[in-house]
């Protein structure tokens, strides 16, 4: 498989959300997508990173943006992490590693100075023609609406 470069064609993939909703990336053309994969939910630096979403979630719709967050957890897991945070977006469960698989962010990383097989924090910005505009890797939890407009507008 091709590695995925700013430019390509966003794989499309289809999954769950924590309200039961099937989602594709199909439901989004025309939209601009901030697709984050996050290793686990309720964990500090995934909290963070989702609440700085959410936090800044009227001024992400207001310049187009739909919100799609993706991690290996259960529907049940991530239903659970909406309603404590109050997070206003979808959360697609991909306990099957597929859509994980399909944007190449599962492997070997290091995480407290061990290496372990996880999900990479990522995300990918895809345009309205479905193409990645831009890729984040290993984002900055609590500065992530930063670094996404930034990123969008190329500074």
């Amino acid at each position: 498989m091709a590695v995925l470069k700013e430019g390509s064609k966003a794989p499309v993939f289809k999954g769950v959300d924590q309200n039961g909703k099937a989602i594709s990336l199909e439901d989004f053309k025309g939209s601009k997508v901030v697709l984050y994969f996050y290793p686990h939910d309720d964990t500090p630096t995934c909290t963070n990173q989702a609440c700085n979403l959410r936090d800044n979630y009227s001024e992400l719709t207001k310049r187009g943006f739909k919100v799609i967050g993706v991690s290996t957890d259960s529907v049940k897991k991530h239903k659970k992490f909406e309603a404590k945070y109050s997070l206003p977006f979808s959360l697609i469960a991909d306990e099957n590693l597929t859509i994980v698989n399909q944007y190449k962010v599962w492997g070997e990383k290091q995480f407290m100075g061990r290496t372990i097989i996880g999900t990479k924090r990522t995300t990918f910005l895809i345009d309205e023609k479905g193409i990645i505009k831009k890729i984040i890797a290993k984002p900055v939890s609590k500065k992530h609406t930063e670094e996404i407009l930034a990123a969008w507008d190329g500074q």
